[in-house]
């Protein structure tokens, strides 16, 4: 048995489930549209890496053939061939199986170093933040030894990148061609300017672990759990629900097996629910009996009373309780909510907001500042500064009339995020402020966090999602399949991406989405200070 390098950073069910030969057809989830089109932007993202690369060092780079003709053990003796006949640049390698270690995979991109081969990971995603002290080298020169500390980017964390190169740094020694020394694996990003390298071996890892020693670890446990599986052994993995459940094709086996026993995991996730089996609470009827004063066990998601509580709104299937006896919720005279849209990390193409309240010379109601020129575009600066422009022009009217003002969102982390940083990029053109600016308004009592709120003020048995929390109040979207992954799709037909034609339809979609999400922390703060508050079930009282 052989596994590939996923298993690290998967669930230690689902790779039971993988490999267990009664499950393999039974019920999972149909596959998610969103993913498969994410999967297609790597590969996308990959080739265009390739073909940079191939102008950069031409003759030097060999690639490995693919398609639905060619077999994988061919790649892998294609691969072997060109690592024996010292290719200096190998794409798209498959390495050889190491059958004493049980890996299989490969690596987008191997290196021929002076004693050996340096995996190269290819990735869709940010891999440095502004700052210093990340070693990076050029394309041209895509080694170790040619890096430096860079002095303007440093080390984003991404853990999974490491443990993939770990993955294939042991394949290479089980091959006999990793380099002698040190290991060490490269790593290009979204913008494909630079190669970031990783130290495999040194001590950055919690309880000073290195990403091999990590990977190690990780690795023997899933091949373990994976042979269990496979000989029909006791399993060594059961069922537990954590946050990759929501997205993962095996959730809805698992779901009945947790169901079926009233699993603790169904109201605390992750390693909270491992410690409450530990304790002896293994179900949600067992936590809902305990005294919430009493506190069994230390929690690391929630307080133990939160814990008891929830799990008594679950059995009353009680979507929402109050934490509080009396909700505070802070309103003003005049009120806009804002809902932003973006697209991945390539920037921010939608501000909409919702002016209601007292009278400032604006009409009541939605507006949206958008752009619909394909991210990354200056026109995204154009669409920001108007929303800036406007937003601040009501803050200050109503300032003038002695009128107080609020405006809210729906966790700002987003929000504040893409401010800030259209405030950096898109410096000195017209309307859109100075960092100092945003941050004196995103700080203020001005801005409003209704998320902040809802988690201070309420528990909430099934999440505390915005597309969870405003049903309870009484709002629904107009589009069925609203929600932040399938508005990425809706994006890519709006604006014309993977060469098709800008897709109007699309984009009054998205603007009725935008709406719809504004609205909905509008009906929200309404029913958060209205008589209905007095009806909802009180912690206290369950």
């Amino acid at each position: 048995m052989q596994l590939d390098a996923g298993v690290v950073t998967r669930c230690r069910r689902r790779v039971h489930l993988e490999n267990d030969p009664d499950v393999v057809q039974a019920q999972s989830a149909p596959p998610d549209l969103v993913a498969e089109q994410r999967k297609a932007d790597a590969a996308a993202h990959r080739r265009g890496v390739a073909t940079a690369l191939g102008r950069i060092v031409g003759s030097d780079l060999m690639e490995i053939p693919t398609g639905p003709d060619v077999r994988t053990a061919d790649r892998e003796r294609v691969t072997l061939a060109a690592m024996q006949a010292g290719t200096q640049f190998i794409w798209g390698a498959v390495l050889p199986r190491d059958e004493s270690g049980g890996r299989r995979g490969g690596i987008d991109l191997l290196v021929k170093d002076s004693t050996g081969y340096v995996p190269v990971l290819v990735v869709r995603h940010k891999i440095t933040d502004p700052g210093q002290g990340a070693r990076t080298s050029s394309l041209a020169y895509p080694l170790p030894g040619a890096s430096r500390a860079d002095p303007l980017r440093r080390v984003r964390p991404q853990p999974r990148d490491q443990l993939r190169l770990a993955h294939a740094q042991r394949q290479l020694q089980a091959a006999g061609y990793a380099v002698r020394g040190r290991a060490s694996g490269g790593v290009i990003g979204m913008d494909a300017d630079v190669v970031l390298w990783h130290d495999l071996e040194a001590p950055t890892w919690p309880g000073g672990r290195t990403a091999l020693s990590e990977y190690d670890a990780r690795f023997s446990d899933r091949l373990s759990v994976a042979h269990a599986a496979a000989g029909g052994a006791e399993p060594l993995a059961r069922p537990s629900r954590i946050v990759e459940c929501k997205s993962c094709p095996w959730w809805p086996n698992c779901e009945q097996d947790l169901r079926r026993g009233r699993d603790v995991s169904l109201v605390v996730r992750g390693e909270d629910a491992v410690v409450l089996r530990r304790v002896g609470v293994p179900t949600v009827d067992a936590l809902a009996a305990l005294d919430p004063a009493k506190e069994l066990t230390p929690l690391v998601g929630m307080p133990f009373s939160d814990a008891v509580v929830l799990a008594r709104a679950w059995l009353r299937d009680l979507a929402v309780v109050r934490r509080v006896p009396r909700v505070d919720v802070p309103r003003a005279d005049v009120e806009v909510d804002v809902d932003m849209e973006s697209f991945a990390d390539l920037g921010a193409y939608l501000w909409g907001s919702l002016l209601s309240g007292a009278d400032v010379g604006e009409e009541h109601g939605y507006r949206a500042f958008a752009t619909w020129e394909p991210l990354p575009t200056n026109d995204e600066g154009r669409s920001f500064g108007e929303f800036w422009t406007w937003l601040t022009g009501v803050r200050l009217r109503a300032r003038a009339r002695g009128l107080t003002f609020r405006a809210y969102c729906y966790n700002e982390l987003a929000e504040n995020r893409w401010l800030l940083a259209s405030a950096e990029r898109f410096a000195g053109q017209p309307g859109v402020p100075t960092i100092a600016q945003v941050k004196e308004f995103i700080t203020s009592d001005a801005w409003v966090d209704l998320f902040g709120i809802v988690r201070e003020q309420f528990i909430c048995a099934h999440g505390k999602g915005l597309k969870t929390i405003a049903p309870v109040a009484g709002f629904t979207w107009r589009d069925p399949e609203a929600g932040g992954e399938n508005s990425m799709r809706w994006y890519r037909d709006a604006v014309g991406m993977d060469d098709g034609e800008p897709n109007d339809p699309q984009r009054l979609r998205l603007l009725e989405y935008n709406e719809d999400d504004v609205r909905a922390t509008h009906a929200l703060r309404e029913w958060m200070t209205s008589d209905a508050m007095a009806r909802l079930p009180f912690a206290g009282d369950l």
